[in-house]
């Protein structure tokens, strides 16, 4: 009304600290929230690392690993809760979508294609060998990323890239599929064709998804229930049902409908990972590589719980499956690899192979949050947002333009050439890698003779180069600058 003053602007200090506290605890917050707050307001600090410590005891990875792990992570992490919070969401966001000021990202290389989620719209480049684009019959490559078209309201979480085949998962927890099905590894019955378009697995409507992981003729899917379903190709036990009888929809994996949750699922050649929330990695399928981590060479028909973690105590929160090799990140940020040592692919300094996993020792004093194995290469997210990678240089996919004498890596090696960005997520394919960054520029190099690093004229790539993705079906260009 006329004459009335204008209500006066007030600072945070001046609010009661125990309702800052409430608003900072809500759960809504990031790490990153919390620090640019505290960055605006020093006599926040205490708030925001009080704030931050109450978020990460309601996660329940952090309550899962027993208090003289907490204490160990709180001081691997300089003692501060707020880089604890960090390291947890950063685990948690590691196989599905990162956060990102471009919006919600993730990236999946296959064979010779890559697909990218922003903002729950999917993209694709590469090769559509097969379908696995998702553009239909007609597109044989699409040389820049370009959207793939899914029914309307259908906001994709969730993507997987194989070989010849791709599945995704929807904010609604439906799951689709695309590709070649020949080996029924699409979920859609005894339709042995080629599914050139995503289509919804009728097998699992009902059930509400939130992970899909592509083997080479397989899928795994992981509930929100935690609970696991595998079709496609058993020829060695990877659907973990007790036998090699092929499945030509979805069925659910009897072990893991007890209590204990599955937490994360991923998918090899012919083996597949199931972490449980009690930090124990199941294993089955083909150990022609070692790849299932037991010490021997036998294939397991059902999920085989890996002794030497638990053996050790070690909570393991995140596994990747590579072609021949295997890595796990525990609940402190430490990495193990298993398998064939090929070209330095286990990081050890040499090319001996591992029947059951083994510690890094040269990554000891980092906190990884993200691990990622694939044809005898392997890469590690730290929690600074720095890349480490080791073994095959082949095609210039692990990102060091001076091969030399030498197409090996045999330690972890950090990745300079992407010093001055902070990556949130990486993936790599057969012969190409794709990272994306904090800020949502995503980076590629490797092999770009299929186009599948979004570059029409460009062979290969030996260095991180930023990849240019259209926003729409108008051809809008979004990549953010680089700098």
């Amino acid at each position: 009304m006329a004459g009335e003053k204008a209500p006066r602007a007030f600072s945070i200090e001046e609010l009661p600290g125990h309702l800052v506290g409430e608003v900072l605890t809500s759960g809504r917050l990031a790490a990153a929230d919390l620090a640019r707050l505290e960055a605006t307001c020093r006599a926040l600090r205490p708030l925001a690392e009080y704030a931050a410590s109450k978020l990460c005891a309601a996660r329940a990875a952090f309550e899962g690993i027993g208090p003289a792990a907490r204490g160990e992570l709180l001081e691997r992490c300089g003692g501060s809760w707020k880089k604890v919070l960090r390291f947890l969401q950063s685990v948690e966001m590691s196989s599905g979508t990162v956060e990102t000021s471009s919006g919600n990202m993730q990236v999946a290389t296959g064979r010779y294609h890559t697909l990218l989620v922003h903002d729950s719209s999917v993209y694709s480049c590469g090769s559509s060998l097969c379908g696995v684009l998702g553009h239909g019959p007609d597109t044989t490559q699409c040389a820049a990323f370009s959207r793939v078209s899914f029914p309307s309201l259908s906001r994709v979480i969730n993507i997987s890239a194989s070989h010849n085949h791709a599945a995704f998962v929807t904010e609604s927890g439906e799951v689709f599929t695309c590709g070649d099905n020949s080996s029924l590894c699409c979920g859609h019955g005894e339709v042995g064709r080629t599914i050139f378009r995503p289509t919804q697995v009728e097998a699992l409507k009902g059930i509400s998804c939130k992970q899909v992981a592509t083997g080479l003729s397989f899928t795994v899917i992981l509930t929100r229930d935690g609970q696991v379903y595998t079709c496609g190709s058993n020829t060695h036990g990877q659907l973990g049902h007790g036998d090699t009888i092929d499945r030509a929809t979805p069925k659910i994996i009897a072990l893991f409908e007890g209590p204990t949750q599955v937490v994360q699922i991923a998918a090899g050649a012919s083996y597949t990972f199931a972490v449980t929330d009690d930090g124990t990695v199941h294993s089955f399928g083909s150990c022609t590589n070692f790849c299932l981590g037991h010490g021997d060479q036998h294939d397991e028909l059902r999920p085989r719980a890996i002794q030497s973690f638990k053996r050790r105590n070690i909570h393991v929160v995140r596994v990747s499956a590579g072609d021949e090799h295997a890595v796990a990140l525990d609940a402190l940020g430490h990495v193990y690899t298993w398998g064939r040592g090929y070209c330095g692919a286990l990081g050890h300094g040499d090319e001996n192979d591992k029947t059951s996993p083994e510690l890094i020792s040269s990554l000891k004093n980092q906190v990884a949050v993200q691990v990622c194995a694939r044809k005898r290469k392997t890469f590690v997210l730290t929690d600074e947002g720095s890349v480490y990678a080791f073994g095959w240089m082949g095609f210039g996919s692990l990102g060091f333009p001076d091969r030399g004498s030498s197409d090996k890596v045999m330690k972890p090696r950090i990745l300079e050439s992407l010093r001055d960005h902070y990556v949130s997520q990486i993936s790599t394919g057969l012969y190409h890698t794709v990272a994306v960054t904090n800020k949502g520029i995503v980076f590629g190099f490797g092999d770009n003779e299929r186009a599948q690093l979004g570059h029409e004229y460009i062979r290969v790539c030996l260095k991180p180069t930023e990849i240019m993705f259209q926003k729409s079906m108008e051809d809008i260009v979004i990549a953010a600058p680089s700098g």
